[in-house]
């Protein structure tokens, strides 16, 4: 009976947990845009690459089509001259003769991470005081700087960053990944918010000034660290700047992905997560809508089947009602909440990416969460990563060391 109401009870909170995730998703004003577009200053963009793919084209041309009244300084920064993404950049900077763009060749090794030493690289050329950073398979709207800037009107403001969508899931797999990108992730962090103020930055697009990179000891503090967007806007958080999240919506284009590399890919997130935030990642399993649920009507299956024999046969018809009277009751509820879970996780994936396409893969909610637990018990219990390649142990506070 203990069980029962434990169970139970972990159910309500697990639902409770994500009405309350559907609620701040629905008011935050996603997708709307700066009435101001006075506030233009210079801005460098850094744009760290490593080989391309289909869409590696799209996403860097959304750079330089901007639709932005100041002056744009765009480095890309690659690692070797052989590069096959060299030659795409060389094309697209010569057919958009307009913009300041230069191709760095980022060849030092300076950390672990080798996305923040092309930073560090890219840093040394900056010529304007706001910085921004973008991953590469990020594709922008054409007004994404102009909303991106304006907070940093505001001298408190130490950094900008903004939510971003799996746009193309283009295997099974990745469609289980866009429930965890496009409807878990962006409300989870809104959740975080409503609790306390941001103190970390989502690294699809992040916007700083100068000022604030120098005060937190630029790229170089960071170049050891697998979570460099976390630490970035951590350490800006903690010296008082405070982390603003931008209602534009951006996107991530990536080749298609087997369930294996999908599986690795979310691996290293949930290690990164809780390496970053290891309490509330901890209980984050509370969270899980399908999994409390679940677990109670096992308990409850378990119990029936204990007592479906323990009367004479006379009392038979009675004890099949005794017996199934808790069965039913976690049954009906546990549909209730796996009902709720299914319908937030979808119209929250509807407002994000303004699409209503994944509705026909709703039935792969309650396997991400159940694939979850797994990936939750290997995140806390693992320490290594696949990175680019390369293994990894994250040590404590985040950072990497090589594994040979």
């Amino acid at each position: 009976m203990v069980l029962h109401i434990i169970l139970a009870a972990l159910a309500s909170l697990s639902l409770a947990l994500a009405l309350w995730q559907f609620v701040v998703a629905m008011r935050f004003p996603l997708h709307q845009r700066v009435a101001d577009k006075s506030f233009t200053p210079p801005v460098t963009l850094l744009k760290p690459l490593k080989d391309e793919d289909a869409e590696t084209l799209h996403c860097l041309e959304s750079w330089l089509t901007q639709d932005y009244a100041g002056s744009v300084q765009i480095l890309f920064g690659v690692e070797s001259a052989t590069d096959p993404v060299c030659e795409l950049v060389r094309r697209l900077m010569a057919a958009h003769p307009g913009r300041e763009a230069q191709l760095v060749i980022c060849s030092e090794s300076l950390g672990s991470n080798a996305k923040v030493s092309t930073l560090i690289q890219l840093q040394r050329l900056t010529r304007h005081d706001l910085i921004t950073v973008s991953d590469a398979d990020v594709r922008v709207p054409t007004d994404l700087l102009t909303n991106m800037v304006s907070p940093l009107r505001d001298p408190a403001v130490g950094l900008v960053n903004c939510f971003y969508q799996l746009a193309n899931p283009a295997t099974l797999a990745m469609q289980w990944e866009a429930i965890a990108i496009n409807a878990d992730f962006w409300s989870q962090v809104l959740q975080s918010r409503s609790i306390k103020p941001l103190d970390f930055a989502l690294g699809a697009v992040m916007a700083t000034t100068r000022q604030q990179l120098e005060a937190i000891g630029g790229f170089n503090a960071l170049v050891d660290f697998l979570a460099d967007d976390y630490q970035l806007g951590n350490r800006v958080a903690k010296r008082g700047g405070r982390v603003v999240l931008s209602p534009v919506v951006v996107e991530c284009w990536d080749s298609p992905k087997n369930w294996s590399e999908v599986w690795q890919h979310q691996l290293r997130w949930a290690r990164t997560i809780r390496v970053c935030q290891p309490l509330p990642y901890f209980f984050s399993i509370l969270g899980n809508a399908t999994l409390w649920p679940l677990l109670w009507v096992i308990a409850a299956i378990a119990t029936a089947s204990e007592t479906s024999g323990t009367t004479t046969v006379s009392g038979a018809t009675v004890s099949v009602v005794v017996s199934l009277h808790p069965l039913s009751q976690a049954l009906m509820v546990a549909l209730v909440i796996w009902l709720a879970r299914v319908l937030t996780a979808m119209r929250q994936e509807s407002r994000l990416t303004r699409s209503h396409s994944h509705w026909a893969f709703f039935w792969l909610v309650p396997i991400k969460d159940v694939l979850n637990v797994a990936l939750w018990a290997l995140a806390v219990l693992g320490k290594t990563v696949e990175w680019r390649g390369q293994r990894y142990r994250i040590q404590h506070g985040g950072k990497l060391v090589k594994v040979s």
